[in-house]
């Protein structure tokens, strides 16, 4: 494997996109305060057992979960943090949490979204603690579709804290369910017309000697499986929220009818298999993509999800609230530690489920969400591109002229996309190439200053 083995300047990237880092001192104060006496709900629900799955050493752990079955299908129950007992409206916490936006993750460690002693410490459901939360429990028929819906506030305590590789190795007993309760939810998603890519992401890891390296990480079944748990969770709030008529959605335009017949066109120089009548994700959902040309088929299909963003509600319901990639509306309320938006809708959900109407000043600051939400999701998303585009640069300084072999993402009229065998590297080519292909190509520039990658075919 390929690694840098120097110290790279992340700081450095943050600061160009104005990452806020410390915290100001009333903020500071504010969150020691209300750490030090936790709010607890009347309501006790310490007697079930729920266990957290992140990744390895994780400390701001906003969900945690138990599984059952029923005489007439699943119970889902699922404790999401009670970031709202900790951070009233118009508190410094609050407002400052409204300036980040969202936690930002690099190699060197996190920018969280609030102070580290709620984050990672009064609010954050780690083991053996007694901590207050948003409980949902949802019931399911046994073909996975919703029959009941219960949320309130309650004072858990979770089992263990357990991370997605041990879960794959040995599901404990309070998740034993979670195959068949996930496997049920892709089915019903596909049903939907859901589409759910399931490429790899590009990431950064440490180096198995020190230093830094960029891998290419796909989803386990575990994660896709937890994840159905949380997108579940995500279309009951929604469904709250529109049935309330007020709220906070994630909301994505179903495909544009252009975009999925230039796919069409697409599959057959690909090798992908569209039956007649299929939707396009059910085409996704038999895809590899670890074989070349379903790789750059799936690359394509980004172009089904553009345009996501968020919409608030309060009185008339949008025309179009639902989300493409899931296939219905859908809200977020899952990661409330490390995600603003969470929080709003969390306190949405709650007075609607208990029968009341959010407060005014709830109501107000709706509205203001989708700009600070698309804002954050732009520095984040900056940053993540230039952390590895630094790594990336780095690790092949040395080895300009050196050919590679490669795989052919996208081409447009002068330049293409192409992803290294080699290494976890994806970079721009000069001239154009034909999707899917296995091609060589010369790197003509890597530059760490610029954080600049390029080739050329050889």
């Amino acid at each position: 494997m390929l690694k840098v083995s120097g110290p790279l300047d992340f700081a450095a990237i943050r600061a160009e996109f104005d990452v806020p880092e410390a915290f100001p001192p009333d903020v500071l104060a504010e969150a020691d305060r209300v750490a030090a006496a936790p709010p607890l709900p009347d309501h006790d629900a310490t007697d079930l057992p729920l266990v957290t799955v992140d990744p390895p050493g994780a400390r701001d752990l906003d969900q945690a979960m138990h599984l059952a079955r029923t005489a007439t299908g699943y119970r889902v129950s699922y404790a999401i943090a009670d970031v709202g007992a900790f951070v009233p409206l118009g508190s410094a916490v609050d407002a400052e949490a409204r300036r980040r936006g969202q936690t930002v993750y690099c190699p060197d460690g996190r920018t969280p979204l609030h102070p580290p002693q709620l984050s990672e410490g009064a609010a954050s459901l780690l083991p053996d603690q007694l901590r207050p939360a948003a409980l949902w429990t949802i019931d399911l028929d046994a073909q996975g579709e919703v029959t009941a819906v219960d949320l309130r506030r309650a004072r858990v305590r979770s089992r263990a804290q357990l991370d997605y590789a041990s879960v794959g190795e040995r599901l404990p007993a309070e998740l034993e369910l979670l195959p068949e309760i996930g496997r049920l939810l892709q089915a019903r998603a596909r049903d939907r017309g859901a589409i759910e890519l399931g490429t790899p992401s590009q990431e950064v890891e440490p180096g198995p000697d020190g230093g830094w390296t960029v891998v290419f990480r796909g989803q386990s079944d575990v994660e896709g499986w937890n994840a159905q748990i949380s997108l579940l969770t995500g279309r009951c709030a929604a469904r709250l929220m529109l049935d309330g008529g007020v709220g906070i959605l994630r909301t994505l335009p179903a495909p544009d009818p252009g975009a999925v017949e230039a796919l069409r066109r697409l599959a057959p120089g690909l090798g992908v298999a569209w039956p007649e009548g299929a939707g396009p994700g059910e085409v996704i959902a038999t895809l590899d993509p670890a074989t070349p040309r379903h790789a750059a088929f799936l690359d394509a299909a980004t172009s089904l999800l553009r345009g996501a963003g968020y919409t608030a509600v309060d009185g008339e319901l949008p025309a179009e609230p639902g989300h493409g990639g899931v296939g219905g509306p859908y809200a977020h309320v899952t990661a409330p530690l490390r995600r603003l938006v969470d929080r709003f809708g969390t306190e949405v959900c709650l007075a609607l489920a208990a029968g009341q109407q959010p407060s005014a000043e709830l109501r107000a600051a709706l509205p203001e969400l989708p700009a600070l939400m698309a804002a954050s999701d732009r520095r984040t998303h900056a940053v993540e591109r230039a952390v590895v585009d630094l790594v990336e640069a780095t690790l092949l300084a040395g080895r300009v002229g050196e050919v590679f072999e490669a795989v052919v993402l996208d081409a447009e009229e002068k330049r293409s996309t192409v992803v290294l065998t080699e290494l976890a590297v994806q970079a721009r080519c000069d001239g154009r190439l034909t999707p899917g292909d296995v091609v060589r190509v010369r790197l003509t520039q890597a530059g760490p200053a610029t954080r600049t990658v390029r080739f050329e075919p050889a």
